[in-house]
């Protein structure tokens, strides 16, 4: 993505932007989630807000521009406060994720309709910001279903284990960054990660994007 910042300043904005708000959704929602579910943690910690500033991990972000892979600053929850504390942290990791589909299937929806009315210039506005932004929470909403430690998919997994196999899966919570750096690891020119989720996200965005715009 840094590249744009030379090649198109314009774009690269649009990118920026769209990065900066799935960002802030996905861990907004995580935070909000741990607060309804009985953690005043987040909400301590100054997390309940729709403020990227309070969102971002600045290495994380550097990462993302540089490499195409990093993250945003994590919601720290106290399982002690939490009634079920392995199911309810299963529920905080899913929130994540799915705020970033939800937000997705919103503006698609929205674009739809500018579209079905025939609002061209809304239709233009929407191909240049709503399309980064539905796609930048696609590649987010995906990558951190990962069952991957530490991946929001690797809680989500061990709160739907049974008690005896979420223990043994646990264990393999020590091993998370390994595995990732394999996946990430650059391959002849791309990465196991890429040729995993890569079809899964393109396969969404067209399914939601009813029309294949020139900036996809």
């Amino acid at each position: 993505m840094i590249s744009y910042l030379f090649s198109n300043p314009f774009l690269f904005i649009i990118y920026l932007s769209s990065l900066l708000v799935a960002i802030t959704i996905h861990e907004f929602s995580h935070a909000w989630a741990a607060d309804y579910l009985g953690d005043p943690t987040p909400r301590l910690q100054g997390r309940l807000k729709l403020n990227p500033l309070v969102h971002i991990d600045t290495m994380g972000m550097v990462f993302l521009l540089l490499l195409g892979f990093g993250w945003g600053k994590p919601v720290q929850f106290d399982p002690y406060n939490l009634k079920d504390p392995r199911r309810d942290a299963a529920i905080i990791s899913i929130a994540g994720p799915s705020s970033n589909f939800i937000l997705a299937i919103i503006l698609s929806l929205l674009l739809k309709l500018f579209i079905v009315l025939q609002l061209n210039f809304l239709i233009i506005i929407g191909s240049l910001i709503f399309v980064p932004v539905i796609r930048m929470n696609i590649m987010l909403g995906v990558f951190n279903l990962l069952p991957i430690h530490p991946m929001d998919g690797f809680k989500i997994v061990e709160g739907i284990l049974p008690e005896e196999k979420a223990h043994e899966w646990k264990g393999l919570q020590r091993f998370g960054m390994i595995f990732l750096i394999l996946l990430i690891f650059p391959i002849a020119g791309s990465s196991m990660l890429n040729g995993i989720i890569q079809p899964i996200i393109n396969f969404i965005t067209s399914f939601l994007v009813s029309y294949p715009p020139s900036i996809l």
